[in-house]
């Protein structure tokens, strides 16, 4: 993986084989982040990073600017190599091991765009619990952002505060807008 923008761009990452991850690809991943570099400005962005794996997400925000990055995954290997990169690269980036279910229950904490991609083969009833348990409990700034990564097999557009989604190759990112007026509750 690589970081495609921002004060490390072009830098390689290569993260240790065994981990349990599947990280988003770099096209997929540019494509993404030309659509939130329309919409926000980097430098003024507190980020959740669901479910994050490698950190692949949370290194581009951060490399990009994003004044805090909070990383969270259930996988201690995940996260001990996050935190490891994240140190080496000077990026503020915080790690929290985590299932992140549990994490969306008890945190207090706000971010102006949140990112999930759990796994693909996830079943549908636990990726919508994903934008219920942000939207129930008011973890987006007013003007912020969820996105959450999934498969064509999976389909989110029915949820509240659905916006769109786009598709790319095998992955789909679904777009959710905390000021979106055509929620059905």
């Amino acid at each position: 993986m690589r970081i495609i923008s921002g004060k490390h761009k072009g830098r390689r990452i290569n993260a240790p084989k065994k981990l349990p991850v599947r990280p988003t690809t770099d096209m997929a991943k540019e494509a993404l982040f030309n659509i939130l570099n329309n919409q926000f400005y980097f430098d003024e962005l507190a980020v959740i990073d669901l479910f994050a794996g490698t950190g692949n997400i949370s290194y581009e925000f951060a490399s990009r600017g994003a004044t805090e990055v909070t990383a969270v995954d259930g996988n201690a290997g995940c996260v001990r190599f996050m935190a490891h990169t994240a140190s080496e690269l000077a990026l503020p980036i915080t790690t929290i091991k985590s299932d992140v279910f549990k994490f969306l229950e008890k945190t207090g904490m706000q971010a102006d765009l949140i990112f999930a991609d759990p796994p693909y083969a996830m079943d549908k009833i636990a990726f919508e619990k994903i934008p219920q348990l942000v939207f129930e409990r008011n973890l987006l700034t007013s003007d912020g952002w969820l996105v959450v990564e999934h498969s064509d097999k999976t389909d989110l557009s029915g949820l509240p505060y659905f916006k769109n989604c786009r598709k790319y190759g095998g992955s789909i990112f679904s777009f959710f807008e905390a000021k979106n007026q055509n929620v059905v509750v």
